[in-house]
């Protein structure tokens, strides 16, 4: 049996995992990684950083976020205490879904993981208090080819699990410019 189940999203080249779980009285083990395994479910990213968020309130949003090229990421995310909303938003100009987006919730209890390739935003909401997100990028972090556009964008029209009141961002994601605002370098 395969250690890992591999589900297309909408969005070409995003794709929701999960993984085989042994459980007994200890608790559980699963691989949440193995290139071969990725590889032939299609995801050819060679990781180079991990990365790990904490978020101390249910409602914290993250996102949207990507890096320019020749520094673009793609991710993988995962949940390793509490959930999250998590979504990918297409910005390759020549894509048929460019502007769309998708979502997936991703628990620690789930083990899901979600692949999101370079070429699109991505960007969470916590849906409980004391978050921890893992993820593993394919580029290193590029303070200078940092960006984003804003979660809340009606372009967009993402449905977050929670209400706008209910949500809360850094100063920085909150000024991020609007998808009409946005040139795309994809």
């Amino acid at each position: 049996m395969a250690n890992f189940d591999f589900e297309a999203l909408p969005l070409s080249g995003v794709v929701l995992i999960r993984s085989r779980k042994f459980d007994d009285e200890r608790g559980f083990f699963m691989e949440t990684y193995r290139e071969q395994a990725f590889r032939d479910g299609g995801i050819d990213a060679v990781f180079v950083q991990d990365n790990h968020s904490m978020s101390t309130a249910r409602g914290t949003l993250r996102g949207l976020h990507f890096q320019t090229p020749p520094y673009a990421q793609a991710k993988l995310v995962r949940v390793v205490r509490g959930a999250i909303f998590d979504v990918a938003v297409d910005l390759r100009r020549q894509s048929e879904t460019y502007g769309k987006w998708c979502g997936a919730k991703l628990t620690a209890r789930g083990g899901e993981q979600l692949f999101v390739p370079r070429g699109f935003a991505h960007g969470f909401c916590t849906l409980e208090d004391d978050t921890e997100v893992l993820y593993k990028v394919d580029e290193v972090y590029a303070p200078s080819h940092d960006t984003g556009i804003t979660w809340n964008d009606p372009a967009l029209n993402i449905d977050w699990p929670l209400a706008a009141a209910e949500i809360f961002t850094s100063q920085k994601d909150a000024r991020l410019p609007p998808f009409s605002a946005f040139s795309s370098p994809f």
